[in-house]
C-alpha cells in the first residue's frame, strides 16, 4: 500500500507559477514511474507529466516547455513545477505511483488559473 499526498495547488493568475508536491509513504527509489495527471470539469483525466526511476520524462504536448517534473528519492517526493500557467490548466491535479502491476493515486489538489 502506498499513500500519496498532493500539495501546492491554489489560485493563480495567468502567466503565474505553482509548484505541486507529492509526498509518498514509501521509498520511491524503486518505483518504475511516477506521474502527474489532471482532470478538468467534464473532461477525462489526462497525463500531464511522467518520470521513470531512471529519470526519463515525458510530457503532454500542451505543457511542454512550461511544466517540469522531478523526483527527490531521498525525500520520497515528486514535484511538478508549473510556469506560464494558462486558464486551460485549471483542473484537479493527481499524483500517480506506477508500480507495474499496481497503481496508486492521491486525492488531488485543485489548481485554478484566472484570466
Amino acid at each position: 500500500q502506498v499513500q500519496l499526498v498532493e500539495s501546492g495547488g491554489g489560485l493563480v493568475q495567468a502567466g503565474g507559477s505553482l509548484r505541486l508536491s507529492c509526498a509518498t509513504s514509501r521509498s520511491i527509489f524503486s518505483f518504475p514511474a511516477m506521474g502527474w495527471y489532471r482532470q478538468a470539469p467534464g473532461k477525462q483525466r489526462e497525463l500531464v507529466a511522467r518520470i521513470t526511476s531512471r529519470g526519463s520524462t515525458n510530457y503532454a504536448d500542451s505543457v511542454k516547455g512550461r511544466f517540469t517534473i522531478s523526483r527527490d528519492n531521498a525525500e520520497n517526493t515528486v514535484y511538478l513545477q508549473m510556469n506560464m500557467l494558462k486558464p486551460d490548466d485549471t483542473a484537479v491535479y493527481y499524483c500517480n505511483a506506477d508500480l507495474g502491476l499496481l497503481n496508486y493515486w492521491g486525492r488531488g489538489t485543485q489548481v485554478t488559473v484566472s484570466s
